[in-house]
């Protein structure tokens, strides 16, 4: 009885499947959306200020951002909780797969945070004349926020290693 149980436990780490899948889809429509604006701003490009540029080009290093961390999250939980990644040895490996644990995950996607809410708190500051000083100011406190929670759970982890 106690074997059953534990194969069908072990067995249902497989529910997270879908999970992965589904994430592989909205890196696609991610990848669509960026050529959305990539697209939307080609004919416009030369009529643009250099501030609006500066902003079109920050939200789509934040689309890349995005894309990467989901890239992160999709290989190395599929490899932690699901099933080790097969792959053939003449194709391209990516060189971290296979050596983030679930704690390296964690502080990639916390930096990974970091950096998106960077980029948004510049796009604010570029805009800042059209943001209330209320708003600015929350925009700040909720990136601190996020500073502050990456260093916590990197010393945290750094804790424990020890």
């Amino acid at each position: 009885m106690e074997r059953m149980f534990e194969s069908l436990l072990y067995a249902s780490r497989w529910v997270l499947a879908p999970v992965y899948i589904g994430l592989s889809v909205a890196l696609f429509l991610l990848g669509a959306k960026f050529f959305q604006e990539v697209i939307h701003a080609l004919p416009l490009v030369f009529s643009m200020s250099e501030s609006d540029l500066v902003l079109l080009v920050l939200s789509l290093v934040d689309m890349a951002l995005v894309g990467g961390l989901l890239i992160m999250v999709m290989f190395s939980g599929y490899e932690n909780f699901i099933s080790q990644i097969d792959v053939d040895d003449t194709t391209e490996k990516l060189s971290w797969l296979g050596k983030l644990d679930a704690g390296s995950l964690k502080q990639k996607v916390a930096a990974s945070i970091v950096a998106i809410s960077s980029i948004h708190l510049l796009k604010a500051f570029m805009n800042a004349t059209h943001i209330s000083n209320d708003k600015l100011m929350w925009f700040v406190i909720i990136h601190l926020t996020f500073v502050v929670s990456a260093l916590g759970m990197a010393y945290v982890d750094r804790m424990n290693k020890h």
